[in-house]
């Protein structure tokens, strides 16, 4: 899973900023495909889903991780 190795590496601070640009990348996704235009990826949607849980779970495994010490 290269791409979760790569969120690792982030800060926090850049993981939410990643999350951000995932989440407005799924929004022009979402509006191509509502729009019912030719999209070149219709699974798409559902990768950038899985990779904003994905950074999701990695901040909150920081934030338990700190709690525990």
């Amino acid at each position: 899973m290269k791409e979760v190795k790569e969120l690792r590496e982030l800060s926090d601070d850049e993981l939410r900023a990643k999350i951000e640009e995932y989440k407005t990348e799924l929004r022009n996704v979402r509006t191509d495909i509502g729009k019912g235009g030719s999209v070149q990826n219709p699974a798409r949607a559902r990768l950038i889903r899985k990779s904003i849980a994905r950074a999701y779970t990695i901040l909150a495994e920081r934030r338990l991780r700190k709690n525990v010490k």
